[in-house]
């Protein structure tokens, strides 16, 4: 069992401006324990985590790899996230480049086809719309769960990017609930972009039914 990041040195102070790792998170990092022999054996070489929040997710994904020469990128649109992540790199020896931007930001153009394992636990709770936009304009905590209409208002928008910066090898992790219709983003994904995919984990966290997706270009073994 690969353990989950120290993350003794953010107090509770941080966490009034930071998501502090919860059930969707630790689903995440499960998926991704799961995967472990499949990653290590396509050596990805740019990692890129979308709303690293704490960092823990990133800091996961290193120890997963081990020893590499991978590029970790994590950006979110709260700067408290930034400098969290970036301590939190530092505290388990993952040296991990958070940039401060919205979704991909100034990366999307220079990562084309690029990335090689894309991690995103975007904000998926259903909200008013109104909600969620004050929560990404006032780039605070509220942004790491706020997600609109059906909660897939920011979703939505990232999912449109992820074609152009996967790489032809490269895997995506989405957290999803049961609300986000999870079948419709598949479909939606295969259609429109042909990336195939399936449901890496699934459980249920008090009232929600928490999902890991997994993309590729590759069809899902049967």
């Amino acid at each position: 069992m690969i353990p989950t990041p120290d993350l003794s040195h953010l107090k509770s102070t941080d966490y009034e401006h930071v998501y502090e790792p919860a059930e969707d998170t630790f689903i995440l990092l499960d998926a991704l324990e799961g995967d472990a022999d499949a990653l290590r054996q396509s050596k990805p070489l740019v990692c890129l985590e979308v709303g690293s929040g704490s960092g823990c997710v990133s800091a996961f994904a290193g120890a997963v790899l081990g020893p590499t020469a991978a590029l970790y990128l994590t950006t979110d649109i709260n700067p408290h996230a930034c400098t969290s992540t970036k301590a939190t790199g530092r505290q388990n020896r993952v040296p991990i480049e958070p940039i401060w931007t919205s979704l991909t930001g100034p990366l999307r153009s220079r990562l084309h086809h690029g990335v090689d394992l894309l991690l995103f636990n975007p904000p998926y709770v259903p909200t008013d719309s109104n909600e969620a936009d004050d929560a990404q304009q006032a780039a605070n905590i509220a942004g790491a769960w706020a997600g609109g209409q059906d909660g897939m208002e920011v979703t939505d928008i990232f999912l449109d990017q992820v074609e152009d910066l996967l790489s032809p090898t490269g895997r995506f992790y989405l957290v999803a609930v049961k609300q986000n219709d999870i079948k419709g983003i598949c479909r939606r994904m295969s259609a429109q972009y042909g990336l195939y995919g399936e449901v890496a984990l699934q459980r249920r966290a008090g009232r929600e039914h928490l999902y890991v997706l997994r993309f590729s270009r590759q069809l899902p073994e049967t």
